[in-house]
């Protein structure tokens, strides 16, 4: 008979990854954040008006220029594809945001509302990643990034055509959880690199 028991001090190496794994992602989310807050400083809640058609349109422009990237190897523009991963991070929460207002019937402007919003659907989002992440076990560490850029694709072909069905779905996820793996997916590309 075995009595030995484990230190509660000692902690595994699955703990310390996904403690690794938080910590990144967190660090991540607070910089989107800002760029989001800065955003909303200089144009206000201008976004509002885009339908959520439009938002995932947004979404498809930027992960598509990704893959034209990763594909020919040229970015005439400039930017680098982390700025477009952290804009499709943004966008997404922006959808999120607005399928919670569209839901709810109601308007605001209110920045303070807006960034708590953010903070909510950000925090729904990373929460969602850590229990799929403890049923995956970081397999995503093993991913290449252009497997990320078209896992977004798919995603967003996935809300196009719900989308297209009035927002009804038989045996799928919705658009919000669409939107969610989205973010995740974002956030791994941009840990990865």
């Amino acid at each position: 008979m075995n009595t030995k028991t484990e230190s509660p001090f000692v902690i595994s190496h699955t703990t310390m990854q996904v403690v690794k794994t938080r910590d990144q992602y967190n660090a991540i989310l607070q910089v989107c954040r800002n760029i989001f807050e800065r955003k909303n400083s200089d144009y206000g809640t201008s976004w509002r008006v885009f339908r959520p058609q439009s938002i995932t349109d947004q979404i498809f422009i930027k992960a598509q220029r990704i893959r034209n990237i990763e594909t020919s190897s040229k970015n005439l523009v400039g930017e680098d594809i982390e700025i477009e991963f952290m804009g499709i991070i943004n966008y997404s929460i922006i959808a999120l945001i607005q399928l919670q207002l569209i839901d709810e019937t109601r308007e605001t402007g209110d920045v303070n509302e807006i960034l708590a919003l953010y903070d909510y659907h950000a925090q729904l989002t990373r929460d969602l990643m850590l229990m799929k992440n403890t049923d995956y076990g970081e397999a995503w560490r093993d991913m290449r990034i252009s497997s990320f850029t078209d896992l977004i694709l798919v995603k967003i072909a996935r809300i196009k055509q719900i989308e297209d069905n009035a927002g009804k779905t038989i045996a799928s996820e919705g658009i919000s959880a669409n939107y969610q793996d989205i973010i995740n997916y974002a956030i791994f590309a941009l840990i990865r690199m």
